[in-house]
């Protein structure tokens, strides 16, 4: 309990403390839009760097080298934790848009920072704004970034449960054309929602796959995108699970 309530509480010093930094932010937008997102990503890639680092978090990663450099591309990874985001936020290193549940618009402050890197609010329940979501995050990976998304639509209860990913995630693939990384978490439920509200010392194991390459793709080989990517997924949380031992 007393790592739950010093993690919460360092969490809210900092976003209180962010205030004047945003407030700063905002006339850097006026100016110049992109420094202030780019700012603002390297804040919250330090930030959840932080909170891993305070929860206890001993990572080890597999396939560092297969995360993107030079170009724009679509992540996609199974999920069981909020610590999924934030530890593949702080690993990427570089400017990416959340596609996120409308539910993590509410938090104060931190919604703030959330909307300054451009993160996505999708409403599960609404088709149409689910449409509008994915239309804008196909125009994002074209022009600007990189996108995260969780096809399976939510986090799945049990250690080594996977739930099928839903096809739609990977129309931003395949109307941009651009690469598509999967990516495993082994062992974050572990962290915190195994054993609410304590949060505990957890060895977490990320991996990225080698970019599935999509340019040359056919109507057809999208058809069977979201299944390659699951199996992906799943192949490599059972090649590298003992490493979470």
């Amino acid at each position: 309990m007393f790592r739950f309530i010093f993690v919460i509480l360092v969490v809210t010093i900092f976003l209180i403390c962010s205030i004047p930094l945003l407030l700063i932010l905002e006339i850097v937008g006026v100016f110049n839009k992109e420094s202030k997102e780019n700012i603002s990503s390297a804040v919250i890639s330090w930030a959840f760097g932080m909170i891993a680092s305070m929860s206890g978090v001993k990572l080890t990663v597999v396939g560092e080298e297969n995360i993107a450099q030079n170009e724009n591309v679509l992540y996609v990874g199974n999920h069981r934790s909020i610590f999924d985001i934030i530890l593949l936020y702080h690993l990427i290193k570089k400017p990416a848009v959340i596609i996120s549940k409308k539910e993590m618009n509410r938090i104060p402050v931190f919604n703030i920072w959330e909307r300054n890197i451009g993160c996505l609010f999708l409403d599960r329940k609404d088709i149409k704004q689910g449409l509008q979501i994915i239309l804008q995050a196909i125009e994002i990976v074209k022009t600007k970034a990189s996108v995260i998304i969780f096809p399976e639509g939510t986090r799945s209860k049990t250690e080594g449960e996977f739930l099928p990913f839903k096809a739609g995630s990977f129309k931003i693939s395949e109307k941009s054309k651009c690469s598509v990384i999967p990516v495993t978490f082994i062992n974050t439920g572990c962290i915190f929602e195994d054993h609410k509200p304590f949060i505990k010392k957890t060895h977490v194991v990320v991996c990225f796959g080698e970019p599935i390459v999509t340019k040359d793709y056919t109507r057809d080989d999208f058809k069977e995108l979201h299944t390659l990517a699951y199996n992906k997924v799943v192949e490599m949380y059972n090649i590298n699970k003992g490493l979470a031992d």
